[in-house]
């Protein structure tokens, strides 16, 4: 089957009206007089993941609705203050969107100083000392675990048939499967515990093995620790780790084998190793950055919320790479749509913590 049918079949279909966001061809400039101060995670640009899919977003709401936009790039957590401050400071940002957890210390602190500022942040929540909610900040956080589960699953049951496709190969006489992660957070534990669960659901004798790379952007460490993964006899990698996944990419070309990507559908984003990357765990920041938006444009933006998406609400998504459109044998496509259906019905209860 092709893609777009595979993906339907997993009961994401909505998924185009939700990410695609398109308002009309022409689009809607009824926000060209909105601007918006884009902060992101460190790591900056350029990581073909988490901090572009957050840019995809705020390019989509700029050719919908004709808003303005100034991006700022950290290069540690510790600049973060110091560009949320900057943008809040200035009369001319109706809108600052702080793309990572890193955010939400500095954030509490600086949205109560600007109480009339309107701010988003993704990926982490921001509560006052008492526990409440900040009243003018919008809050998405995504269940990473579920959408992790379902690469896992994949994972699991491609490791344990022989499968051959674009020169890589399932190759190991026991199942294996690998996981690196970027920094040790309570988010990439999610991705973690999600992705061994989902191999486990598959074959409870799966060996997973893990690491983690201390970085969001070493692509070389990635590289290191994905070809040690390799060489002891993983056939499939999932990242979770930023611009660092990008040696983990290199390493599936160089071994043969295959590779899981994040947050994007980086068969496309890092299209030069489409042919290995047979799925992305894809998280939908861009949703969150361009719903944002959208919601300063209509006048109806609502501080002190939170957004909590998941597989049913189309926050996160197992996608198959564009190479291996209609390659998956038909049992892994139908186990996929059984494992997605039953998280969301409570039948599968998928795991947040290892």
């Amino acid at each position: 089957m092709d893609r777009r049918t595979f993906v339907a079949s997993l009961g994401v279909g909505a998924t185009v009206g939700l990410a695609g966001c398109v308002i009309g061809d022409n689009g809607d400039e009824s926000g060209e007089d909105i601007n918006v101060g884009m902060v992101y995670s460190s790591g900056g640009l350029g990581d073909e993941s988490f901090n572009d899919m957050a840019h995809n977003g705020v390019e989509q709401a700029e050719a919908d609705f004709g808003i303005s936009y100034q991006n700022a790039e950290p290069d540690s957590p510790a600049d973060m203050n110091d560009y949320q401050r900057e943008f809040a400071g200035s009369d001319e940002y109706d809108l600052v969107c702080c793309i990572g957890f890193d955010h939400v210390t500095d954030l509490v602190q600086n949205a109560q100083e600007f109480s009339d500022q309107q701010f988003v942040l993704v990926d982490a929540v921001a509560e006052t000392e008492d526990g409440d909610l900040v009243e003018n900040v919008d809050n998405y956080v995504f269940r990473e675990h579920e959408g992790s589960f379902q690469v896992g699953h994949l994972a699991g049951l491609l490791t344990t048939m022989e499968f051959d496709h674009g020169g890589a190969s399932t190759a190991s006489e026991d199942p294996h499967i690998g996981f690196v992660g970027g920094e040790e957070t309570a988010i990439i534990d999610r991705f973690e515990a999600g992705y061994i669960a989902g191999a486990e659901y598959a074959d409870e004798d799966i060996e997973v093995s893990t690491a983690y790379a201390g970085s969001w952007d070493d692509p070389g460490t990635g590289q290191e620790i994905a070809t040690t993964m390799y060489d002891n006899g993983a056939d499939i990698v999932f990242h979770a780790a930023g611009a660092t996944g990008g040696g983990v990419f290199e390493a599936a070309q160089s071994a043969e084998r295959y590779a899981i990507g994040v947050d994007d559908d980086q068969s496309i984003s890092a299209e030069g190793f489409s042919d290995v990357i047979v799925a992305s765990m894809v998280k939908r920041v861009n949703t969150a950055v361009y719903e944002s938006i959208e919601s300063v444009v209509d006048d109806d933006f609502e501080g002190g919320s939170v957004e909590d998406l998941g597989l049913e609400e189309d926050g996160v998504e197992a996608v198959v790479g564009q190479d291996f459109e209609g390659e998956l044998p038909e049992e892994i496509t139908d186990a996929l749509v059984e494992s997605r259906e039953g998280i969301i019905d409570g039948d599968i209860d998928v795991p947040e913590e290892t």
